[in-house]
């Protein structure tokens, strides 16, 4: 246990069993325990192997290279459409995590598997993403708006994809888009 992370299993909150439970069982397993991203990180050889995290809903075991991993059990669950790597286990109760104690490490001792490997999970790049019609039609417009856009980094284009694609109607999509141009042009990010 390493003492820096206690705190997250000190804090008062309705998970506090499960919170505990899980790490019990993550250290039986020979990881290491760090903090990363304010939440217990798992490791192994310093390779980030699980994280355990809490939601209003549930609590969970976060696999970074879940999409890697035998599902044989039917329990990994990607957390949005567009997390390509990770899946997480959720509980929502202690018994719940009782009863699955074995297949548990048997899933983290997959995951350590995987890492001595060097397995890694094939990505999408930006360009197999859909550009939203809206957004399309002002890259074709605008040469500077494109020659912009193309010099953000990946992370930074798909973050304007996903939040312009996110919007249901394509009145809002324009709206997001005519917002955002200003910062594309100047090579910003959505969040700079």
């Amino acid at each position: 246990m390493n003492p820096k992370v206690d705190f997250y299993f000190s804090k008062d909150n309705k998970w506090q069993k499960e919170l505990e439970k899980l790490r019990t069982i993550t250290l039986a397993c020979g990881l290491n325990e760090e903090l990363k991203w304010g939440c217990p990180c798992y490791t192994f050889e310093d390779r980030n192997i699980v994280l355990i995290h809490v939601f209003k809903e549930y609590c969970a075991l976060l696999f970074f290279k879940g999409a890697l991993l035998n599902d044989p059990n039917g329990i990994l669950v990607q957390q949005t459409k567009n997390v390509q790597s990770a899946r997480q286990i959720r509980f929502t109760s202690v018994r719940e995590i009782v009863e699955k104690v074995s297949v548990l490490k048997a899933y983290i001792y997959e995951a350590i598997e995987v890492e001595r490997a060097g397995l890694k999970v094939k990505l999408k790049t930006t360009a197999e993403y859909r550009i939203p019609a809206e957004f399309q039609k002002k890259l074709d417009k605008n040469r500077a708006l494109k020659t912009a856009f193309e010099a953000l980094t990946p992370g930074r284009q798909r973050a304007y994809i996903f939040y312009f694609s996110a919007a249901k109607q394509s009145k809002t999509r324009e709206s997001r888009v005519e917002k955002y141009l200003p910062k594309i042009l100047n090579g910003k990010g959505l969040e700079d």
